[in-house]
């Protein structure tokens, strides 16, 4: 987003009176206990409430340092009347409560309550949660998440989510965090906020990592470098993108930024002694430095900073987003090798303990997409962090979700074959979450008798399900989540529900593998489109769906399939193949969501689910058109056939029709037109014109010009951020 000077002034005025107003205002709901609660207390409190027994009087023995279960693993067993919940950690014990008050909360009597026994498969399970404080994506979509995560009760809500799905840890994303943190005492003109405002963020960020440190999840804050406080910058003339968080360019290589730095690094960790550990993005804001000066920058500034504090912290090193001097994406094995030499030599640093977190993208920014890896951030990885296997590092996958904000998901068997495929021994776990939206404030559900829920990430409660416990577990049989499912919508429901999930799901799995997506907004796969930050969105259009290439290479696309006579090659999928994958999968997912509906009366909540079903299917139909119709063009334009050009117009209006159910079901129980990060508000309705622009493109009547740009959402550059 780019802002005109004065606006640029004006914004940060009405933001920075608005902050202070809300910072003062700050008051915290939450029952707080931080020097008593601790995992296992926190699962007795839970079990007790399922039981209807006070926690004093519950017949439960625990033992939370069995060596036997492994870190985080848990057995049950019965020892005569008592019940005995073993932990291979305290986390662990912690979880086999919760199993504990699971099935009671089921209806298991205590006495029956059934053995069980489990490990992690990772022992990092974690989500990404970026913060509207100084973000990362500046808009309205994100901003308008301020005020619910100062609230206390969403943050107690989230962590409750997370370690009943067995999440263990909580990492917060912010460009420049630590100014809502600590004065760095060396640099009081940095200072942001009054000694009132100050006190009242300490209080906030005091106790969420205390509550989730009772909840056995660690916590960190990562950070983009060589970014500092506006106060500061303006103080120290360092730059205006201090202030508008323009997050791609040139850094600074100002010695007083790396004092500063230095000095926020080490009071953060001094000052919040729950807070886990640090991370850092190397690459971003830091253009016109080399390869070799970043990592100097990191050795001279943040690990100083921690190698000077009073306590030993982890580290997620996210692996370098560029290879040369530029700002964006690139990689390269040498980059890879001296990075790797720096993570080793970290072992040095007394204060960082081992293993250090090597984090990588998973096929870039669209993690659900292929199991199989062909891209991270800035193109191909090379083996060099993993041979020869390392000992002082460990790699950490992030699972990037750009691809669907608005539209519910869940495919149980998709992660457990990324899991399979990626969980090589040098491989600690898994980053799961979106840089572009935040599970805060439900901005996207309409008012009505079926939001049964409060916060966003209510609505997508199966994907956490999911992601959360089988990472913990991948044998996690489907059987659990049709219990959950049964928990919210009844036990007849539940096994066709999950089906339709894991079939419908597919729509969204199969688009982004065979349309390949790179940076964030270069494929927004619900919306069937791309965007730019403060730009407009581009429909893709039939011709972009024609030459755009694939990610996973089982695919081909279709110019070179038709380029090739319309024969895949052996081992690959054609474009054909897929649309009858898509056909045959939508048409059972859908009739599995009629047999629901048939079944019996629909409570309004299920509906807005069985919905959402309905949407992916009609817009996994409109793909599988869309691919027929785009072999057929493509063919009357090599060979000229008549026929062909017949064939193309006909299965292109047939996915107009699909496109309209697509919009109509989205509109059931949300928001008509709903803020995005592309500037614009979005909707499925907004794009009927492009869908039927397709069919004159098909005719030859019309190319395959950009949609015009519709009204932005409000004031174009929303607030300004501190």
């Amino acid at each position: 987003m780019h802002l005109s000077r004065p606006n640029l002034r004006r914004t940060q005025f009405l933001c920075s009176n608005s902050l202070r107003r809300l910072a003062v205002a700050l008051t915290f709901t939450v029952p707080f206990t931080p020097t008593v609660a601790t995992p296992i207390d926190y699962g007795l409190v839970k079990v007790a409430a399922a039981a209807g027994i006070p926690p004093a009087q519950l017949p439960v023995q625990v033992v939370s340092n069995d060596p036997a279960l492994g870190p985080d693993g848990f057995a049950l067993a019965r020892e005569g009347s008592r019940l005995l919940v073993s932990g291979g950690n305290e986390r662990g014990a912690m979880y086999g409560l919760l199993e504990v008050a699971e099935q009671v909360r089921r209806g298991t009597p205590f006495a029956q309550v059934q053995p069980a026994a489990a490990r992690a498969r990772f022992g990092l399970r974690t989500i990404k949660f970026n913060l509207p404080y100084a973000p990362y994506r500046t808009s309205p979509a994100i901003e308008q998440h301020q005020d619910v995560c100062r609230d206390l009760k969403f943050w107690e809500a989230f962590l409750d989510m997370m370690a009943a799905n067995r999440f263990n840890t909580l990492t917060l994303w912010s460009l420049h965090p630590f100014h809502y943190f600590v004065v760095p005492k060396s640099f009081p003109e940095a200072q942001t906020f009054s000694s009132t405002e100050m006190a009242g963020w300490r209080t906030l960020w005091t106790r969420l990592f205390a509550l989730a440190k009772e909840r056995g999840i660690e916590t960190y804050l990562i950070n983009w470098n060589t970014f500092v406080s506006p106060e500061f910058a303006r103080a120290r003339n360092l730059g205006e993108y201090h202030s508008t968080w323009a997050h791609t360019g040139d850094g600074t290589k100002e010695k007083i930024v790396e004092a500063y730095t230095r000095e926020c690094v080490q009071q953060t960790i001094d000052e919040y002694p729950d807070l886990t550990g640090l991370g850092i993005t190397l690459g971003e804001r830091m253009g016109g430095q080399t390869p070799d000066e970043r990592r100097q920058w990191l050795d001279d500034a943040f690990f100083a900073g921690i190698a000077a504090a009073r306590r030993p912290v982890k580290f997620i090193y996210r692996a370098p987003l560029s290879a040369s001097t530029r700002s964006g994406g690139s990689t390269s094995e040498e980059n890879d090798r001296r990075t790797r030499a720096q993570i080793e030599g970290l072992r040095g640093n007394a204060n960082i303990a081992l293993p250090v977190f090597t984090e990588f993208k998973f096929n870039w920014s669209h993690g659900h997409s292929s199991p199989h890896l062909f891209i991270v951030h800035g193109g191909k990885l090379s083996d060099a962090y993993w041979n020869p296997p390392p000992t002082h590092h460990q790699v950490v996958w992030t699972v990037r979700n750009e691809d669907f904000y608005v539209l519910r998901w869940g495919a149980p068997d998709f992660i457990r074959e990324f899991i399979a495929n990626n969980g090589a021994p040098h491989v600690a776990g898994v980053l799961v979450g979106s840089e572009c939206y935040i599970p805060a404030k439900d901005y996207i559900t309409s008012e009505g008798r079926h939001k049964t829920w409060t916060w966003a990430f209510e609505r997508q409660w199966l994907w956490y399900a999911l992601w959360g416990r089988l990472l913990y577990d991948p044998q996690t049989p489907d059987r659990t989540f049709e219990a959950l499912l049964a928990d919210r919508f009844g036990t007849e429901q539940a096994p066709d529900l999950l089906k339709a999930w894991t079939l419908a799901s597919r729509a969204q799995l199969r688009f982004a593998a065979f349309h390949q997506g790179r940076f964030d907004g270069s494929l927004y796969t619900e919306g069937f489109s791309d965007w730019s930050n403060g730009g407009p969105f581009r429909f893709f259009d039939i011709e972009n769906i024609i030459e755009h290439p694939v990610l996973d290479t089982k695919y081909i696309n279709i110019a070179g399939f038709v380029a090739a006579g319309g024969v895949a090659p052996p081992g690959k999928v054609s474009p054909l193949q897929l649309a009858g994958e898509l056909e045959r999968d939508m048409a059972e997912a859908q009739r599995l969501a009629t047999a629901v509906r048939r079944r019996e009366q629909v409570a309004p909540a299920l509906e807005a689910e069985l919905a959402d079903i309905d949407a992916w299917c009609a817009h996994g139909r409109y793909f599988a058109a869309k691919l027929r119709g785009g072999v057929a063009l493509a063919t009357f334009r090599k060979n000229g056939e008549p026929a062909r050009q017949t064939e193309a117009i006909a299965h292109l209006e047939k996915a107009v029709g699909h496109w309209r159910e697509l919009s109509a079901a989205t509109m059931r129980f949300n928001k008509p037109r709903l803020p995005h990060n592309a500037g614009e508000v979005f909707s499925w309705s907004r794009f009927l014109p492009a869908v039927e622009r397709d069919i004159e493109i098909a005719r030859g009547a019309a190319k395959a010009d950009p949609p015009a740009r519709p009204t932005p959402v409000g004031a174009a550059v929303g607030k300004a951020r501190r």
